[in-house]
């Protein structure tokens, strides 16, 4: 069936229906948010520009849920929260973290450039492939959570030449058919998934509170964490080939 000949869904109450464009303006906040987050990063303001990039993790967990819960795509249906979901997430996602890597120096300086190229087309090319999600939940491939990588990066603060190879080696992970946990969606073992992730989210508030100079049981636990979300599917289908 054509899109010309397909019927609308009437339209919401009143409203219903400017509940339900806020939600896409909250959703669309966020994009105002990697701005703020990008003029902190210009100043190399880490700390500010990892707080800001928070704020955006909380909003994009957020209007999910209440987008569901109002039925914003029956009330707006010439405004799309996927796409609008997408596009914030790209800015947020990738592009600012693309940029505090490139500039932060921890990079190789000859590398630098064309790795953050590399981050932006890949990450391009991942919101835009239709099996970024497996079946179960999982992402396919490394899900250009390049907010994470640079955290970690700032974190640890390895050598410029393990920087760059770490983050060559994402790039490439970005195509490669492995799975990543989902730890929010995922169904397995979504109790200890949802702990770690509430563990995380405390420690991370923490570190970039005290602008990443945190004691090594913080780094090692995040570190823990974060290996396990990389790898927790491999680990499990070695230890119960059943769910293999």
């Amino acid at each position: 069936m054509s899109q010309s000949s397909r019927q609308d869904p009437p339209p919401g109450p009143r409203t219903s229906r400017a509940a339900a464009f806020c939600v896409h303006v909250f959703t669309a906040a966020g994009s105002g948010i990697a701005l703020l987050a990008l003029l902190e990063a210009v100043r190399e303001h880490w700390a500010a520009m990892f707080a800001w990039l928070g704020l955006a993790l909380v909003i994009d967990g957020l209007d999910g849920p209440i987008a569901r819960r109002l039925n914003v795509e029956a009330a707006q249906p010439n405004w799309s929260g996927e796409v609008l979901d997408l596009v914030v997430d790209f800015v947020t996602y990738v592009f600012v973290p693309a940029y505090a890597v490139v500039a932060s120096g921890l990079l190789l300086p000859i590398a630098a450039p064309l790795l953050g190229v590399g981050i932006v087309i890949s990450g391009a090319l991942y919101f835009a492939d239709r099996r970024m999600k497996t079946d179960d939940n999982h992402f396919r491939g490394f899900p250009a959570l390049w907010n994470a990588a640079a955290f970690y990066l700032f974190l640890l603060h390895p050598s410029p030449v393990i920087s760059t190879l770490a983050i060559a080696s994402l790039i490439v992970l970005t195509f490669v058919p492995v799975k990543v946990l989902h730890p929010v969606r995922v169904k397995r073992l979504r109790g200890l998934n949802l702990s770690l992730i509430a563990v995380w989210t405390v420690l991370a508030i923490m570190t970039i509170a005290k602008n990443f100079n945190v004691a090594t049981p913080v780094t090692a636990v995040l570190c823990a964490i974060a290996l396990y979300v990389v790898c927790g599917d491999a680990v499990i289908r070695v230890l119960r080939p059943e769910n293999r």
